[in-house]
C-alpha cells in the first residue's frame, strides 16, 4: 500500500520575495506621499502668504517650467548638472560611510584607538565645513577628489557615532556566550556585534544621505564650479529664478529618493543577516 504524501509547503524564498515586494511598495508609497505633502505645504505657503511672484515659485510653476518644450536647453543643462551632483554626493556618501565603518570597527576592537582618535574627530567636526572647504580645495584640488572629501566628511561623523554606540550596546550575555565557546574578538565582532549594529548603520546612512547632498552642493559652490550647486549660485546672481527653484526642487526630491532607497536596502539586508530586527522595523 502506498500513502499519499502531503504537498510540500511553499518555499521560504517565495515568502521572502513577497515581503520584499511589499516593503518596496510601502517605501515607494511613503516617498510619493512625502513629495505630495511637501508640494502641498509649499503651494499653500506661496499662495497663503501672498509672496512676491517675482522672487518665489510654487510647485506648479516648477512643473510648468520642466514640462515646457520651449525650455529644452534649460532641461539639458539641469540634467547634466543633476548627474554631476548625484555622482558627487553618491561617492561622498559611500566613501564617508566606508571610512566611518572601518573606524568604528577599529574602535570596537582596540579601545586605545578610540580614546586617541575620537576626541580629535569630534574637534574636527566642530569646525564649520564652510571654513574648511577652501583649505580642502587647496590641498586636494578643485576636482572630484575635493568634492568626495567634503561630502564624505559630513557623512563620516553621524555614521561613526551611531555605529560605535551600537557596537558597544550588544547584550553582555551574547558576548559571554561567544567567550564561553572560545571565539576570538574578531569572530565576536563579525558574528554578534556587527549584525546587531546594522539597524544603527542604516539609520545613520538615512541621516547622512541628505547631508552628503549638502556637502556636494557646498563643494560645487566653493570649489569645483560644476553641478547643481554652482548652477544655483549662478542663477541667484543672474536672477534666473525658474532655474534656481527647479534646482532646489531637484535636490529635495533626490534627498527623499535617497532616503527611500536606503530604507529598502536596510530591509533587504536585515532580512538576510538579522531577520529578527527586520521584523521589528516593519
Amino acid at each position: 500500500m502506498t500513502t499519499a504524501t502531503p504537498a510540500p509547503p511553499a518555499p521560504a524564498s517565495r515568502h521572502a520575495a513577497r515581503r520584499a515586494v511589499l516593503r518596496l511598495l510601502r517605501s515607494a508609497g511613503g516617498a510619493v506621499l512625502s513629495v505630495a505633502v511637501i508640494c502641498g505645504v509649499w503651494q499653500l505657503l506661496v499662495k497663503g502668504l501672498h509672496m512676491d511672484p517675482f522672487l518665489t515659485r510654487g510647485p506648479l510653476d516648477v512643473w510648468r517650467y520642466l514640462t515646457n518644450p520651449a525650455n529644452g536647453a534649460e532641461h539639458a543643462l539641469l540634467w547634466q548638472a543633476s548627474k554631476t551632483t548625484a555622482l558627487d554626493a553618491l561617492i561622498g556618501l559611500v566613501g564617508g560611510t566606508l571610512a566611518a565603518l572601518v573606524t568604528a570597527l577599529a574602535f570596537a576592537l582596540w579601545r586605545g584607538v578610540e580614546q586617541t582618535l575620537l576626541p580629535i574627530a569630534m574637534a574636527l567636526r566642530a569646525v564649520p565645513l564652510v571654513a574648511m572647504t577652501p583649505l580642502i580645495a587647496l590641498i586636494f584640488g578643485r576636482g572630484l577628489l575635493a568634492v568626495t572629501v567634503i561630502a564624505g566628511i559630513v557623512t563620516f561623523f553621524p555614521v561613526l557615532v551611531n555605529v560605535s554606540l551600537a557596537l558597544r550596546a550588544v547584550p553582555p550575555a551574547s558576548l559571554d556566550l561567544m567567550r564561553a565557546y572560545g571565539a576570538s574578538p574578531y569572530a565576536t565582532l563579525l558574528r554578534v556585534q556587527f549584525p546587531g549594529a546594522l539597524p544603527a548603520l542604516f539609520a545613520a546612512m538615512r541621516v547622512a544621505a541628505p547631508l552628503a547632498l549638502v556637502g556636494a552642493l557646498l563643494a560645487e559652490w566653493l570649489a569645483t564650479g560644476k553641478g547643481l550647486g554652482y548652477l544655483m549660485l549662478a542663477a541667484v546672481t543672474t536672477f534666473e529664478l525658474d532655474r534656481l527653484w527647479t534646482g532646489v526642487t531637484i535636490v529635495t526630491v533626490a534627498s527623499i529618493l535617497l532616503y527611500t532607497l536606503i530604507s529598502v536596502m536596510e530591509q533587504l539586508t536585515l532580512s538576510r543577516y538579522a531577520p529578527d530586527q527586520a521584523r521589528q522595523s516593519l
